[in-house]
């Protein structure tokens, strides 16, 4: 039965989510590299509206949704799976361009797989996996075939919604996750449900990686990211394994932050010296069990 479900897949169930924020610049490169009879639901971590207008018109099969405020990659994704009616949501980065056969060669795999949880194309960058596995599963990757991973990166997930919907107290992504790893969040409790995530290695995708906010405002962007990098890694760590655990995990961090912001304070190196700040700053809060407070000083 499960095997004949997943036949079904095709373009016209499934929906494409892409959160943007500050991402005008970027986002049409990869809106263009979509078919246009696949619907999309674009989640604008602001109040631009703008942006809406403009994107809606020029893209007859976009949805732009506000949020009204930047609510984070994992809340807007969230906001997105709240408005589909559709059974598989591909969910990526605006810094995201399909290639012509991205989405043929999932749906093809689909044919061939009893069941998963999550799909994922591979980056047509080799030296840059986004997956990882466990040192048990290496002998079963054929770079020829779907291979099952423990984790996929964020910027490109093919999400089965209707698979998922039936595991027992599950939801989507964590919001209490404003940036980084909330997609290692989501695919540790798939696993743990005993569903499986695969990687189509036939399905390619490329990733400019870190651009999708506009460069204008890299340094904010910056502090940020050192920010919430920190913060989630100590909460994810905590969620999973333990306060204890989660302490050992980022006690190089910790030291190794608190040396650099020593060292570029004595030579006088101001943004580096703030970027460990920040670093200090959200390790401190996510041990406190402080909320993911920090956002980036950008006027909307």
């Amino acid at each position: 039965m499960l095997y004949r479900y997943n036949m079904l897949i095709n373009k016209k169930n499934i929906t494409i989510i892409i959160v943007c924020y500050k991402s005008d610049y970027i986002v049409e490169r990869c809106l263009k590299s979509i078919d246009s009879n696949i619907e999309v639901i674009i989640v604008e971590n602001s109040n631009n509206n703008q942006f809406k207008e403009k994107i809606e018109n020029k893209y007859k099969n976009v949805k732009c949704i506000l949020s009204g405020k930047n609510i984070g990659m994992g809340a807007a994704n969230n906001l997105a799976l709240k408005n589909i009616k559709n059974d598989f949501a591909l969910i990526l980065n605006p810094d995201v361009e399909l290639t012509k056969n991205t989405l043929n060669k999932i749906i093809e795999a689909s044919n061939d797989i009893k069941n998963f949880g999550i799909l994922a194309p591979i980056l047509n960058k080799k030296e840059y996996p986004n997956f990882k596995l466990t040192k048990k599963n290496i002998n079963e990757i054929n770079i020829k075939k779907p291979f099952k991973v423990d984790s996929v990166d964020g910027f490109a997930m093919f999400l089965n919604l209707k698979r998922l919907k039936k595991i027992k107290n599950f939801y989507f992504f964590d919001e209490n996750i404003f940036l980084y790893l909330e997609n290692d969040d989501l695919c540790k409790r798939v696993n743990n449900s005993g569903e499986y995530i695969y990687i189509i290695p036939k399905s390619k995708i490329k990733h400019l990686g870190g651009k999708a906010v506009d460069p204008k405002y890299k340094n904010e962007i910056e502090l940020s990211r050192n920010w919430h990098w920190m913060w989630s890694k100590f909460y994810y760590n905590k969620k999973h394994y333990g306060y204890f655990i989660a302490l050992i995990k980022i006690l190089n961090n910790l030291i190794s932050s608190k040396i650099k912001f020593i060292y570029y304070l004595i030579i006088f190196n101001s943004f580096k010296k703030k970027i460990y700040q920040m670093r200090l700053m959200g390790l401190y809060n996510s041990i406190l069990g402080n909320k993911s407070h920090y956002r980036p000083n950008i006027k909307n």
